[in-house]
């Protein structure tokens, strides 16, 4: 393997999420889903839109977390 390939390998496993990230967003999501009504309404959340975050699999993270 050339250097720049490697160069190239090391940046992609960089870039990619790492579980305790992936761990720390499925907490998140869990504790929006706890959220009571007022809670939600000071975030500006609906219920309906904490539920669809709340229900999104652990490893599909938000795009700030993709380098």
């Amino acid at each position: 393997m050339t250097v720049q390939a490697q160069s190239s390998a090391l940046r992609t496993v960089l870039r990619a999420p790492r579980i305790s990230e992936m761990l720390a967003v499925w907490a998140q999501r869990r504790a929006l889903y706890r959220l009571d009504d007022a809670a939600l309404q000071d975030l500006g959340l609906t219920r309906e839109a904490a539920l669809r975050e709340a229900s999104r699999p652990f490893w599909d993270l938000p795009r700030r977390l993709h380098c």
